[in-house]
């Protein structure tokens, strides 16, 4: 186990739950969009959200102000988590707006919200877990989508949770988090989706 839990911390990496999200979003949601907008949503946000950070990541490990992906030293969090907010706020006033797309700009704003918490936090000396505030919020988001659309989602919400435990379990084997980042983290995730049910569930 110690061997394969790791791998979990980097198919669940903060970067790629944003595109996890949406192609839930589309699944469940299909019959409301034309593929044209599905594809076109998609495009957009793999360019911003995983391929524009990864050019600053590599950007920021030529200068030396990076050496992990997993961004495990609280120092090395800053830019790269201001980068992220600047990315998101982009992506939700000019492209997933509340006139289009309603139930991903509420996760977009969820995220956004918990990426400047978690930036705050750095400057309390706390590392809240990133990974356990994507998987957190893409659970939520899931849960969102089970009441918004009436589907049944069961199967679906209780993997997610189940993966929860998994991705927080590879998290304590490699020694990137303690119990207590792991707990900051899920809330950081967890309470802004959660709030902003109201506008949109």
């Amino acid at each position: 186990m110690k061997k394969v839990l790791p791998l979990f911390s980097y198919l669940f990496h903060p970067l790629f739950i944003s595109i996890y999200a949406v192609l839930l979003f589309f699944y469940f949601g299909e019959s409301y969009f034309e593929y044209p907008q599905i594809y076109l949503v998609i495009i957009q946000i793999v360019i911003v959200t995983i391929f524009i950070p990864l050019t600053f990541y590599y950007l920021l490990l030529s200068y030396g102000k990076v050496d992990s992906i997993m961004l495990d030293k609280k120092s090395q969090r800053k830019m790269p988590l201001l980068i992220h907010a600047v990315l998101l706020f982009v992506l939700i006033s000019k492209s997933i707006t509340v006139d289009n797309l309603i139930e991903l700009h509420y996760f977009f704003l969820g995220s956004l919200i918990s990426t400047i918490v978690a930036f705050l936090l750095i400057y309390k000396r706390i590392k809240a877990s990133l990974h356990l505030i994507g998987t957190t919020a893409l659970t939520v988001f899931a849960i969102g989508i089970s009441l918004h659309f009436q589907i049944r989602m069961l199967f679906l919400i209780v993997v997610l949770l189940l993966l929860n435990g998994v991705v927080a379990s590879s998290r304590l084997i490699m020694k990137a988090h303690t119990n207590t980042e792991l707990f900051i983290g899920s809330l950081v995730g967890i309470i802004p989706q959660a709030v902003l049910f109201y506008f949109w569930v």
